[in-house]
């Protein structure tokens, strides 16, 4: 069975981008609005940086909220397990 592909159209700071993808409309939207907001205030906090300086950027912070993300997610797991039976 293949999953049904949504295509949505979205604005991300003043472009639009046609995005593809197994997701609902809602999530994706709600990803783009994301991103647009974290360029948003990059880009009010610094004036001077080109739109491609502000995406990447937003990039490097979304990807070190993951990462953070991630590390509690793995430490969560890690409090979770029973402990080994070696012990």
């Amino acid at each position: 069975m293949t999953e049904k592909v949504t295509r949505i159209e979205v604005e991300i700071f003043g472009e639009y981008y046609t995005l593809k993808g197994v997701s609902s409309p809602e999530e994706m939207m709600a990803l783009a609005l994301y991103v647009n907001r974290k360029m948003i205030q990059l880009a009010t906090r610094n004036t001077k940086l080109s739109k491609s300086q502000t995406a990447v950027l937003a990039a490097l912070n979304i990807a070190d909220e993951l990462m953070k993300l991630q590390e509690e997610h793995d430490n969560l797991v890690k409090m979770l397990e029973p402990e080994s039976k070696d012990k």
